[in-house]
């Protein structure tokens, strides 16, 4: 049975991988919101590394893991937030304060919260790890 929410599925693929110990994942498939969380984790320093691999159908990703994360998820609803308001979001998702990321979507591209809290900017919250 096909998951309704890809970039759930994927982060859900990566928190099991992680927690088993594997050092690579396959998610599929793969698609722009996929990739771009993908990058907000590589940035933040949560995997080593990933690669789209078009297979003629919707393509993958090859993920390389570091063992960094503890937990990560995607977040439904996709709750708006203000440039202001991302500290209660963090209180609700993450475990301390200054401790993992949310993963925003906003005008400007998909970011952690710290960039869009920098460059003061709202958004939708789609994900979080730490």
């Amino acid at each position: 049975m096909a998951g309704n929410d890809p970039l759930a599925d994927a982060l859900a693929g990566l928190d099991n991988a992680e927690d088993v110990g594997h050092l690579e994942h396959t998610v599929q498939p793969a698609s722009n919101i996929i990739g771009s969380t993908l990058e907000v984790l590589y940035d933040s320093g949560y995997v080593d590394g990933f690669e789209f691999v078009d297979d003629g159908r919707a393509g993958t990703f090859e993920v390389e893991l570091k063992g960094a994360i503890n937990e990560c998820g995607a977040v439904k609803p996709r709750y708006s937030v203000a440039a202001d308001g991302y500290e209660k979001w963090e209180k609700r998702f993450l475990p301390a304060r200054d401790y993992g990321a949310l993963i925003v979507t906003t005008s400007h591209g998909v970011m952690s919260h710290y960039e869009a809290r920098e460059q003061g900017i709202g958004g939708q919250v789609i994900a979080y790890v730490y």
